[in-house]
């Protein structure tokens, strides 16, 4: 209540693992969190991250249906399509549990937008593992995508094993990773020609001055051209007319 006052116009609930979150005094889980915040901001937009594919649950995917002004997208952080990688990385879920928690997403918010994490060449990674990552990103089909090649972290779990895929070989791999989400974005972003979104300015084109950028519900950036009397904050209504794999381009509809 304090930020609407301050005339913010969307806030970010941010944890580790924000999804996760239970009240020690009242028990009261993420999903009843999100949906008191968003009633009591009615006119904010609501937008949390980063979520753990172990608690997307279905009250969870329910109250974002529920509440027009939590935005629909999800960071879902998958790492690897392989279920004997997620195990050495101690991530607590299957392939198989994700892929059944993205069809639930798609059947109660089939337009909610998902982005994740991927690592190539984690210690093992057999080319069998990496196919089974190129599998998923096929079967999820993400808006958008942080792609890394791993690389050892002291202190963490990972550390402990043995560094073992060839550099050039990590390389290879998370080229083959990027080519196909480039790929994938692309042809979501296409879709988008023609539609119309409420778009959140947030001030001028990092690479063209001449020009604004803002964020849609879904969280993809759109570009475009300077309206008259624009202030940060404002909503806009603008019609998609051209895309790449990471932006879309519109007009802002009177």
């Amino acid at each position: 209540k304090m930020l609407e006052s301050e005339g913010f116009k969307e806030i970010t609930l941010l944890g580790q693992n924000v999804n996760s979150y239970v009240s020690p005094d009242t028990g009261e889980d993420f999903a009843d969190l999100l949906s008191t915040v968003a009633k009591t901001v009615p006119n904010m937009r609501i937008r949390f991250t980063t979520s753990h594919p172990k608690d997307i649950s279905d009250k969870l995917i329910i109250t974002m249906a529920e509440n027009k002004n939590i935005c629909k997208h999800l960071h879902l952080p998958v790492q690897s399509g392989s279920n004997k990688i997620l195990k050495l990385m101690n991530r607590k879920y299957t392939v198989e549990h994700y892929l059944e928690r993205i069809n639930k997403i798609r059947e109660i918010l089939p337009d909610c937008s998902l982005t994740t994490d991927l690592i190539a060449g984690f210690p093992t990674e057999s080319i069998e593992d990496h196919q089974g990552t190129l599998d998923i990103l096929q079967k999820a089909r993400y808006d958008g995508a942080f792609m890394f090649r791993y690389s050892p972290r002291e202190g963490t779990k990972a550390y402990d094993l043995a560094d073992d895929v060839p550099e050039d070989e990590k390389i290879r791999r998370l080229n083959e990773i990027i080519a196909l989400q480039n790929t994938i974005a692309l042809d979501l972003n296409k879709a988008e020609i023609g539609r119309i979104h409420e778009v959140l300015a947030e001030g001028p084109s990092k690479r063209n001055k001449s020009q604004w950028q803002g964020r849609t519900d879904t969280n993809k950036v759109v570009i475009f051209p300077i309206p008259d009397k624009i202030r940060k904050g404002d909503i806009l209504k603008v019609q998609i007319k051209r895309y790449t794999s990471a932006t879309l381009f519109g007009e802002i509809i009177l």
